[in-house]
This record gives C-alpha cells, structure tokens and sequence, in this order.
C-alpha cells in the first residue's frame, strides 16, 4: 500500500499543469486521488503558496479541476491549487451509495464518530494528513501558507475547518456553502449518521455556530451565493452573516441575481476568489 502519491495523470493548462496523484492513505483506510494545479514557475527553487479547494456533494477531485476554470488566475497569481476527493471511497459500507447526499461523494469533511462510518474522517484528512503528504513529497510547495475555499458541502468543509485552525489558514472563502447544517436537511441526514445523536457534536461541524466561539478572525470571508439557487433552504447564508455580525467578523456576503448552484456561476466568479487569497498568502 503506497502512502506516497504516485502521478496518474497531467496536463498543461495556462503555462502551469494539471497534475493528478492517487495513494493510500491510512486516516481513511483506503486510496484516495487528489490534484494539484502548478503554475509556471520561472525558477526550479521557487515555493507556491497553496489554495485547498474543497467539493460538493456527489463530487470528485475532477470537478474543479475540470469546470471552475481556476487556473487562469491561479497561474497570473502564482497560487498552487489542491483538490482533494470528498470522501472516502471503495470501502464497501452497507449503505454508503443509497443516496447522493450522504456516504459515497459526501463526507462533510468531518470525522464520524459512529463506528460504521468509522473510515470518514475527511476532517483529519483535509487538515492533517494531506498538508503532511504534501510537504513532504512536493518542495515546490510551501504549505506554511494556505488557504482555503469551497463550493456547497466543500464551503461548509472550508468555512468550519478555516475557523477551528486560524493558525493554519490565512483566508477562507465560499460559494453557496452549507452554512447552518444544524438547520437543515442534508446537514441533520449526515450529522445524525456520521455523528449520532449528540447536537453538541454537531455544532462542532456548524460554521455559524462555531463563528460565536472563534471570533478572533482578522481576514475577511469572502461568500457568493447566487440568488436563483434551488438550494437556499438548505445553504441558509444570512444565518452566518447574522452571527458574523454579532461578533463583529468581517464578511463579505454576495449575493449574485440570477446565478444557480452550479459551476457555471462558480467559473463566473472564481477570479475574485483566487485574488482574494493570493492577496492574504502574500502578506
């Protein structure tokens, strides 16, 4: 079982590549894949700062690769771009493909606590065990300087794991992220079966709850969310805006007349993303 990350696939994409890897990793018990977007780099010695990319749900480690069109900013900005899988796969639960919102392509990036879902620990896995991997295994990556953002799930994954670790991240940004899971569907569906009944657990994986306790946040938050997105009953945006004003942290909540929840709006707005962290990572 190979821990290190073994090359699967590449291309070359506004004078950077596209780099695709797969190795085992022993947090999740499985193989995972992951890409990293390289820019150009005009010197063999010269260090990236690094921008995580987190996806939704039913979502691979392709899809932002593939649809989001980052890379034209990211190879301006010189900003490498990680994206991991959601969630653990080929481990044959009972159950972990029943449904798109939950098991398979949806981890929530969070670690269960219910011993059947004992392997989804895409929590420790985005936090711990990939910046590891990544330092070690890529020295023209420098991981001392990381941010993070995502899109539905993947905005939740980066606005929760953003707050609990400001040490680790020097921005965070989101588009239509799960932003009150505690209060809504998909978030009580996955929380009640990664984590049981324990709402105090929940609240752990609930940015807006966890806003209230780490507060302490200098950067801005940068939100899109568009205003035609069929799922606002279960993004619930203006809670987190609500208690980020009640602390007094600073976000910037966009609201986009007329864009939906897919890659056609995050594509259309991405730029602003990219330069929003590679402003932070260059301080």
């Amino acid at each position: 079982m190979e821990t290190k990350p073994t090359e699967i696939g590449s291309s070359k994409m506004f004078g950077g590549y596209n780099k695709r890897y797969k190795h085992f990793s022993p947090t999740l018990g499985c193989s995972m894949t992951f890409h990293i977007y390289f820019p150009p780099s005009s010197s063999p010695s010269h260090k990236f700062p690094i921008l995580y990319w987190l996806s939704g749900l039913t979502c691979t480690d392709e899809n932002f690769i593939i649809k989001s069109g980052a890379q034209r900013a990211a190879s301006a900005e010189g900003v490498a771009l990680i994206a991991p899988d959601t969630s653990p796969r080929g481990l044959n639960v009972e159950g972990e493909a029943d449904s798109w919102d939950f098991g398979v392509g949806a981890g929530f990036y969070l670690n269960a606590t219910q011993q059947k879902w004992k392997n989804w620990r895409m929590y420790d896995y985005v936090v711990k065990e990939l910046p590891k991997l990544l330092s070690e295994n890529f020295p023209q990556l420098d991981t001392s300087k990381a941010s993070i953002s995502g899109h539905s799930m993947g905005g939740h994954g980066a606005l929760t794991i953003y707050l609990k670790n400001l040490d680790k991240y020097k921005s965070a940004s989101a588009f239509a992220p799960i932003a009150n899971p505690i209060n809504c569907p998909w978030g009580q569906k996955a929380f009640t079966n990664y984590l049981g009944n324990d709402k105090a657990a929940w609240e752990e994986y609930d940015a807006t709850c966890l806003i209230k306790k780490f507060h302490n946040v200098s950067a801005t938050i940068l939100i899109d969310q568009g205003e035609d997105d069929k799922f606002l009953d279960q993004l619930l945006a203006h809670k987190f805006e609500e208690a980020c004003r009640s602390v007094n942290v600073p976000l910037l909540l966009r609201l986009q007349p007329g864009y939906d929840h897919s890659y056609f709006f995050i594509s259309t707005f991405i730029d602003d993303h990219i330069r929003h962290h590679a402003q932070a990572l260059k301080l």
